[in-house]
């Protein structure tokens, strides 16, 4: 199945077709009223940790070593995802951040990891949970 995920910035218009807009950042966006969001969710635990944020935005490390210990994070705690992927099965899912440049964003690296997990899981599902019952055929006598 196809997913649509839409990445946008907060401060962008909200649209009738964004579908579901959920802000994924840590921090409420300077500025903005909460009704002027039009918003679905404020998701804070989808975001990069607080620890990995604050390293990244002082520079103390690259954004190559941020997008390696992201994606760890997330790895690290699958379940982070289940609400947004709720979301991405109903229709159309828009990720917001307040970030000026969307693709230097953790945005990006959300939407592919969201995008792998509902593959994963949709994959899973084409499995048989189990083997085939034969319960209900009569057994068959042995011969003499």
């Amino acid at each position: 199945m196809a997913y649509d995920i839409v990445l946008k910035r907060v401060y962008a218009e909200p649209l009738p077709e964004d579908g579901a807009r959920v802000l994924v950042d840590r921090l409420w966006p300077r500025g903005k009223p909460q009704e002027s969001l039009a918003l679905t969710d404020w998701y804070r635990e989808a975001s990069p940790s607080p620890t990995l944020r604050r390293q990244y935005h002082q520079g103390e490390i690259s954004s190559g070593v941020y997008a390696v210990r992201y994606r760890g994070e997330l790895r690290d705690a699958p379940q982070r995802l289940i609400p947004l992927m709720r979301h991405a099965r109903r229709g159309r899912l828009t990720l917001l951040t307040a970030a000026r440049h969307i693709e230097d964003s953790h945005l990006p690296l959300l939407r592919d990891a969201l995008l792998k997990a509902l593959r994963d899981e949709d994959a899973a599902d084409r499995e048989p949970a189990s083997p085939p019952c034969y319960g209900h055929l009569p057994l068959a006598r042995p011969r003499r």
